[in-house]
């Protein structure tokens, strides 16, 4: 079975089909996801394609705007929904797999493996969905990797030496210059490693790939900071720089701050790659005196550790931080396959979290447990229908009611609120449960319930 192309052809099918139908009928859920899909359906609305924002008028200056710009033309082609601002995320991830199957030495079966690896490690299939900055990154840091191998084998210049460059550029309209970070050390310790100097300056077009990166990328910083000053700044020194090494730092406008202990990154990577890059560990250590003198091992490795290793002493991360390791996992995995014991309790395990994410989908799609449990505004707005009233937010609000209102609703203040019912003035109001439990001395006299979630409630003014 593990060695007959067609069981991982109908897997990764099923896979992709399960994934997409999942894209299409889960909610965007708070914060992140419905940020950057609010974000994306403003720039679709308001037609400015220079600053993101955060709000109308409110620009948006923690990334670039590459996922931004491909969400916004996704609702041009599909509507204002979850499926169109997903979509792009789920290409990415194929175009992401199809760079790394350039890579894979083993033809045949090994480029089914490839693919088959790939999407069931938890962390991409995860990001084939999702609403990120992160899935364009990857594409770039993708291209950079597999581009600098491809190039540096050949004598002569091929496509895969420009395409390097056109991942550099493709990084920092992604996410930033934590692309360049992100590469940049692991292709240096591979060239020290490996005395690759000479190579280095003879193989990669330098003379031409810097300003194909730099007509990518430098104009949209140029007129970001003439439409908004103050964003280079914001964006190189405090993005860059101090939410790495201050955990407190107060320059933060849109996130918070996030203490996590030191290491937590491998935790991450453990549970987010499972079980392969445990698979990939295993037989690294028991080859442990090869690896270190093949160059293809090598360099796959340097970059799988990097990352985690860049980010062991941050302050302030995420569980998504360790994307950019899943195609060397793949390929290691692919180079070790037939080395790789108990192949068919691995295959199976890696099966767990798509059978789960099928569950779901069923589970889903014939009970109102998502609707009551998942933490998004979306049933509370539709369950109003047509908003034939103004709706407001008590206290801040969420990125999934803009999103899911069109950004029709407003902040309001209890005072504000307050005035409003007495006036006998007619709206809508979402307000927070714990908002309610922890001010008992709010008053809500004159509203009625129209719909409740675990989290908030839809009132109606009488």
């Amino acid at each position: 079975m593990l060695n007959n192309k067609k069981f991982f052809r109908y897997s990764l099918v099923g896979i992709l089909l399960i994934r997409l139908l999942l894209n299409a009928i889960l909610p965007l859920m708070d914060k992140t996801e419905a940020r950057y899909a609010e974000i994306a359906r403003i720039m679709y609305e308001t037609n400015n394609w220079i600053t993101p924002q955060i709000d109308y008028g409110v620009p948006f200056w923690a990334k670039p705007p590459l996922n931004t710009w491909l969400s916004a033309l996704s609702m041009k082609v599909f509507g204002v929904n979850e499926f169109a601002v997903r979509f792009p995320a789920f290409l990415l991830c194929l175009l992401i797999v199809f760079i790394v199957s350039k890579a894979v030495k083993e033809k045949g079966l090994g480029l089914f493996i490839s693919a088959f690896v790939m999407f069931t490690l938890p962390q991409f299939l995860l990001h084939a969905g999702v609403v990120s900055t992160d899935t364009s990154l990857l594409l770039a840091i993708t291209l950079i990797m597999i581009g600098f191998w491809k190039q540096i084998n050949e004598p002569k210049k091929n496509i895969w030496g420009y395409l390097m460059f056109v991942g550099v550029g493709i990084g920092l309209l992604a996410k930033g210059p934590i692309a360049i970070i992100l590469t940049g050390p692991p292709v240096f310790i591979w060239v020290v490693w490996f005395k690759q100097w000479k190579n280095l300056f003879t193989r990669i077009p330098w003379l031409i790939g810097i300003p194909i990166m730099l007509l990518i990328a430098v104009p949209w910083y140029i007129l970001a900071e003439q439409k908004t000053e103050g964003f280079l700044d914001y964006f190189i020194v405090g993005e860059h720089f101090k939410r790495f090494v201050d955990s407190s730092w107060k320059g933060d406008k849109y996130g918070f701050p996030k203490q996590q202990p030191l290491g937590i990154v491998w935790l991450f990577l453990l549970g987010m790659a499972l079980p392969w890059f445990q698979v990939v560990i295993g037989n690294l250590w028991k080859n442990r005196s090869v690896a270190i003198k093949d160059k293809w091992v090598f360099f796959l490795v340097a970059w799988m550790v990097w990352t985690p290793l860049f980010f062991t002493v941050s302050k302030s991360l995420i569980h998504t931080y360790v994307l950019p390791v899943m195609p060397p996992i793949a390929l290691l995995v692919v180079h070790y396959w037939d080395a790789i014991k108990r192949k068919k309790t691995n295959v199976i395990i890696s099966l767990i979290l798509p059978s789960l994410a099928a569950i779901a989908l069923v589970v889903g799609l014939f009970n109102n447990n998502l609707e009551k449990y998942s933490n998004t505004d979306k049933y509370l707005i539709e369950s109003v229908g047509e908003l034939n009233k103004p709706l407001y937010y008590l206290g801040k609000k969420s990125y999934s009611s803009q999103f899911y209102s069109r950004g029709k609703v407003e902040t309001i203040s209890y005072e504000e609120l307050h005035n409003k019912i007495v006036q006998g003035e007619a709206f809508y109001v979402i307000i927070k449960n714990k908002t309610l439990k922890r001010n008992p001395e709010y008053s809500i006299e004159g509203l009625s319930s129209e719909h409740q979630s675990m989290k908030n409630t839809i009132y109606s003014s009488n």
